[in-house]
């Protein structure tokens, strides 16, 4: 039996599985670029690279669940901390630039609920759509997203923005998304094999997703690593869709030429190369900002029993 070890640490899934993508739901234009059969792997040659490239990323912790009574009913909800951060990066020097943290009580609306006061700080309210886990899991992460598209500084004309995930709906300028994990299937099986043919440094052509109203430039990167299988690798970068197609081509060749750089090592980190190292180095420093979990539990009980 033929096989390959992933690279990442099985904790953390799988970067990319090409035999498990769900088929996309979005309209896909793949002849921005080039046409449809004539997909090629393209080498970057940018006229230019950015200055200093900025990466933005948050994180997360549910510090407690909670049961919030209202008129005799009985809610979940959670408390949680967010913080987001900017790493700048320019020549051999990253250093954090801004970083933010903000505390949460996130429940379905109610008369009763509110702003929790600890002895730590206060939990701000943010009512979610129902107590079930995957509605408090969209509101923390709404509340995540909100405070990193706050924490980017003043960028120049010749810098870049680099999002750990899909834009979402953020469109600075000069800003890109960066996909780490694949689970979506965007293009058609012959387009989708040259993403498997890709050297390291090198991208698909551009394709377009969305229609009217959100729309995003596209393509597949190979980040370089060890090459245990034909999706090792991969992160799918996108951009605003505004703007014509060589103009996207070039900001394209322009990030494609300087990520592989960043790309971190198996040894050093558990989702190589994915998981850059400005990033990598981010999410610690972010988590570090969360603070104790322990005596932020201690603070919301104590501050429980003072409005039983």
């Amino acid at each position: 039996m033929q096989f390959a070890v992933e690279s990442w640490d099985p904790e953390y899934g799988t970067g990319g599985d090409s035999s498990a993508l769900d088929a996309s739901t979005d309209v896909v234009n793949i002849e921005v670029e080039h046409k449809a059969g004539s997909w090629v792997p393209l080498t970057p040659a940018p006229e230019r690279t950015p200055e200093t490239i900025y990466f933005v990323d948050g994180v997360r912790r549910i510090d407690a669940r909670i049961w919030v009574t209202d008129n005799d009913l009985v809610l979940a909800g959670s408390c949680a901390t967010v913080a987001a951060g900017v790493v700048a990066c320019s020549g051999s020097r990253a250093e954090v630039v801004e970083s933010q943290v903000l505390r949460g009580v996130f429940t379905p609306p109610a008369e009763s609920a509110g702003p929790i006061v600890t002895g730590l700080g206060t939990y701000e309210y943010f009512p979610v759509k129902t107590g079930s886990p995957e509605d408090l899991y969209l509101g923390i992460h709404e509340q995540m997203t909100n405070l990193e598209t706050r924490t980017i500084p003043n960028v120049g004309p010749n810098d870049l923005v680099v999002f750990d995930g899909p834009l979402r709906g953020r469109s600075t300028a000069h800003s890109i998304g960066l996909i780490k994990t694949q689970h979506v299937q965007y293009l058609p099986d012959d387009e989708q094999r040259v993403v498997s043919k890709l050297d390291a440094g090198q991208r698909t052509p551009l394709f377009l997703i969305g229609s009217r109203g959100f729309t995003r430039w596209s393509w597949y990167l190979r980040l370089p690593g060890p090459r245990t299988h034909g999706w090792a690798g991969i992160v799918r970068c996108e951009l605003p869709g505004a703007g014509t197609v060589d103009e996207a081509s070039a900001m394209a060749d322009a990030v494609s030429a300087v990520l592989p750089r960043f790309a971190s090592e198996p040894h050093k980190e558990a989702r190589a190369p994915q998981n850059l190292y400005p990033i990598k180095g981010l999410e610690i420093e972010l988590r570090r900002r969360l603070g104790d979990q322990r005596l932020l539990q201690r603070a919301l009980r104590t501050a429980a029993l003072t409005t039983s």
